[in-house]
């Protein structure tokens, strides 16, 4: 909670009330919001950013400015504070902008606030801090000045990085375990730890993708409802401790993974590769994404496969496909949902448009009864008799499968999935009953 600003009206000879932007006014580092675009528009540029950092800060700062320009009605501002500056300029004292920032951040950001008499920034050869700031405020005011403070930060920093982690996403990757389930093999105890080790490397290198999409995504997220509370365009987190945490939660996925087999090991490489490639630009691209975020759902069940030395029939992986399509479009159909209730007509940062509703529908519904579809061949097919004493009684996870995605469909078109259906799915009380009947058929059949 947010402690509020003191505010009172100044006197006449009140001194010059002085704010610093960098991690004052706004949450964050005006560098750090610049080289994030930068490695999300210009990727080609990091490593000339490399060689400006070289050159100094100050340097650095008025380069990424060049090349990146900031939209200051995205920046994460402190309120208490803003409320305080807008409350002293309505009084009539003299509010001065003094930053570390470069002088093209500072000035953006004050024409869009409109509350700062005095602007003074860095200029590209000195950086404007410590005693230089002194320096230039004294000869700029000629007379003592207030600093004003932001308030204490609003997310504990350990909250916020479990947040950032997306902790609760994890419950994604117990897909790692299906090709142990599916060969009645579960009881293994060096399986299961098998399997254990592999979930942990798919979550640990999920986490990673999570931090680099939450930093590429700042634009997007910052505009929407509930993303822009994430830790990083809040400013809970700073940017700068972004790729670090990226690149630890990597290695130490890689790490787990070293002591599983080597095939286990190109697989999740394979699988951070594509989602890179997802958060830079296929997520971008209409029905691509989609396609891409089912397919990541089924190397989980792969990477299963390889982590415990089981093979996964085609079967399986024909039914998780279709259903994982499904699943995906669920989260699509959600987010175009939101774009009709705000009357707007196109997702930022996505392929679809608000017209594109009843179609994503209709594809969605398909494949889910597609994967339906798969699972009764399945069922007819001569493999089934070599797992199960009784396969006639699989028949019975046909209605429930079928009442299952319906049921997700409906609810998801009357707005109450707006989240990824397989975490909704493990909140959701019916699911885990439709998962008992499930297992208990499977039993049966056994």
């Amino acid at each position: 909670m947010q402690t509020p600003m003191p505010s009172a009206t100044p006197a006449p000879d009140a001194p010059a009330l002085v704010t610093e932007l960098d991690g004052v006014l706004i949450r964050t580092d005006s560098l750090h919001e610049g080289l994030v675009r930068l490695l999300k528009r210009q990727p080609h540029l990091i490593l000339a950013a490399l060689g400006w950092r070289l050159r100094g800060r100050a340097f650095c700062r008025a380069e990424v400015a060049r090349h990146v320009e900031l939209d200051p009605a995205r920046l994460p501002y402190d309120e208490a504070l803003l409320s305080r500056l807008t409350e002293e300029k309505a009084s009539g004292r003299r509010l001065v902008l003094a930053t570390v920032a470069d002088q093209r951040v500072a000035d953006a950001v004050s024409e869009h606030l409109g509350l700062f008499e005095t602007v003074l920034a860095s200029d590209g050869t000195r950086e404007l801090s410590g005693a230089l700031r002194e320096t230039r405020l004294r000869e700029t005011l000629g007379a003592p000045h207030e600093e004003a403070h932001h308030a204490p930060p609003f997310m504990p920093r350990v909250r916020a990085l479990f947040k950032a982690l997306r902790v609760h996403q994890w419950a994604k990757n117990v897909l790692v375990f299906v090709p142990l389930f599916a060969a009645h093999k579960a009881m293994s105890v060096p399986l299961f730890l098998r399997a254990l080790l592999g979930m942990v490397a798919f979550s640990l290198c999920a986490s990673s993708v999570y931090v680099l999409n939450d930093l590429l995504d700042l634009d997007s997220d910052r505009q929407h409802p509930s993303k822009r509370r994430r830790p990083f365009a809040s400013g809970a987190l700073p940017l700068g401790a972004g790729p670090w945490l990226g690149l630890g939660l990597l290695g130490a996925g890689a790490a787990v993974a070293l002591l599983l087999p080597r095939e286990f090991l190109a697989l999740l490489g394979t699988y951070y590769l594509i989602t890179l490639a997802y958060s830079f630009y296929l997520k971008q691209v209409m029905m691509l994404d989609v396609l891409v975020l089912a397919g990541l759902y089924t190397v989980r069940i792969l990477g299963g496969s390889l982590a415990v030395g089981i093979p996964t029939s085609s079967w399986l992986f024909s039914f998780s496909m279709f259903l994982f399509l499904s699943l995906a479009l669920v989260k699509r159909l959600s987010e175009v949902r939101r774009l009709r209730l705000a009357n707007e007509s196109v997702a930022h940062g996505r392929g679809y448009v608000s017209g594109d509703y009843e179609l994503l529908a209709a594809l969605g519904v398909s494949s889910g009864y597609l994967s339906v579809l798969v699972l009764a061949l399945y069922i007819t097919s001569k493999e089934v008799t070599t797992l199960y004493e009784h396969p006639g009684r699989l028949w019975l996870l046909c209605p429930v499968m079928l009442y299952w995605v319906g049921r997700v469909w409906l609810l998801a078109h009357r707005g109450q999935v707006n989240e990824d259906p397989l975490v909704f799915a493990l909140k959701d009380k019916v699911s885990y009953a439709v998962g008992v009947i499930a297992a208990g058929v499977l039993l049966a059949a056994a």
